[in-house]
């Protein structure tokens, strides 16, 4: 990876389908905080088939270590993993463009 080049996020997951009303709740807040924070915005997919499959989509992430760590921060402070499906962990993707 060149440095200095930005990072995606790609953030996938299966929610608990009771929990999955204040899951969504907590994600766009999560999203608000990281934009007021740390001037990413965030975007909550799920999936066409599998509405209870989420991803978190974080593009241009000009300073991963604070991106981590404030995502990190966020998410325990509303300890999101409660949310998740059993066997479930929230699993992470990253990419930057290609080297010319």
């Amino acid at each position: 990876m060149k440095r200095g080049s930005p990072v995606h996020y790609y953030v996938y997951y299966r929610i608990a389908a009771p929990h999955a009303v204040a899951a969504r709740g907590v994600i766009e807040a999560v999203l608000r905080a990281l934009e007021d924070r740390a001037d990413i915005v965030g975007r909550l997919l799920q999936g066409v088939d599998e509405p209870l499959l989420w991803m978190e989509v974080y593009e241009t992430v000009g300073d991963p270590a604070r991106f981590k760590a404030t995502l990190g921060d966020l998410l325990a402070a509303r300890r999101f993993a409660a949310f998740l499906a059993p066997g479930s962990e929230r699993r992470t993707e990253r990419f930057v463009a290609p080297s010319p």
